[in-house]
């Protein structure tokens, strides 16, 4: 068995996850799916629901590293600081079960697997189809956490050697 990386889109409603498998220098999709706490829940609800869920996750699929979507602000601060929060849960989660965790930009991430930092939503499932063989197009947050996942897979080698220089 490979190293298994979980990616993670976060959001307060919504947080998409994917998990792949790197051996041999390519990467294998093993699973994804999204954790769809919204509606009727207090946000403290829907945090527990998040740690709970990527809990479920990690036992369930055992990866090694997390990575995982940085908070990026658009207009609203509200929005912002409950994608935080969201992010905070996946986070705890993750590093509660001894995952190491890496942090990405979403322009970053969107680089990494189609080339523009500015790609579409469209354009992320597309190419996370294309490159994990996928049979069918992933749903949208579950297709950026694979895109996550695959963009650490990418860096890691290189924050390997970054880490080897400074010590």
């Amino acid at each position: 068995m490979g190293l298994r990386i979980l990616g993670i889109d976060p959001g307060s409603r919504i947080t998409g996850f994917g998990v792949v498998e790197v051996s041999g220098g390519k990467a294998r999709y093993i699973t994804s799916g999204c954790l769809r706490v919204g509606g009727e829940g207090s946000l403290p609800l829907r945090l527990k629901a998040i740690f709970e869920g990527i809990s479920e996750v990690v036992t369930e699929f055992s990866p090694q590293e997390m990575a995982i979507e940085q908070v990026f602000v658009r207009h609203n601060i509200d929005s912002a600081l409950k994608l935080g929060q969201a992010r905070g849960a996946a986070i705890c989660a993750a590093t509660y079960l001894g995952l190491e965790v890496f942090e990405y930009t979403p322009t970053r991430i969107k680089q990494a697997v189609v080339g523009r930092g500015h790609a579409s939503k469209d354009q992320v499932q597309f190419m996370m189809k294309t490159l994990l063989q996928l049979s069918a197009t992933p749903q949208e947050d579950a297709a950026d956490a694979l895109a996550c996942a695959l963009c650490h897979f990418n860096s890691r080698d290189t924050l390997g050697l970054i880490r080897k220089a400074m010590s």
